[in-house]
């Protein structure tokens, strides 16, 4: 409920400024990015404790679940940072923070792929 007054709360503000007052406007845009996500920050802790227990219960190599965990977490970084650009009208830099994203993405996934790929070729009879 918190987030989304102050989400309607900074649509109006951004509204009513964006005509006379651009550069406020987008400021806003940011801040009140920043401070939705610094509230979702607790229950990104949670999940990621949550995550973490139960890939050690399962005796899952902590490795690949923090891994997964980092590549989640550029997803949503190179999106928020891609959204908050496009708000600024530069679309084509949004475009390039996306591809950013997806090349890191595919760089850390590699090594996962690879262990897949290991995995499903020994249980093949040879």
């Amino acid at each position: 409920m918190q987030i989304t007054g102050l989400g309607l709360i900074a649509t109006f503000l951004i509204l009513i400024l964006k005509e006379q007052k651009p550069v406020f406007a987008f400021s806003i845009t940011v801040i009140v990015g920043a401070i939705i996500f610094l509230f979702l920050i607790g229950q990104i802790q949670s999940i990621f404790q949550l995550l973490h227990n139960l890939a050690t219960n399962a005796n899952i190599n902590i490795v690949y679940v923090e891994t997964i965990l980092k590549i989640i977490g550029i997803a949503y970084i190179a999106e928020f940072g891609a959204q908050i650009t496009r708000d600024a009208g530069q679309s084509a830099i949004a475009s390039k923070i996306e591809l950013a994203g997806k090349i890191i993405i595919i760089g850390m996934a590699i090594p996962i792929l690879k262990v897949i790929i290991e995995t499903v070729l020994g249980l093949l009879p040879t």
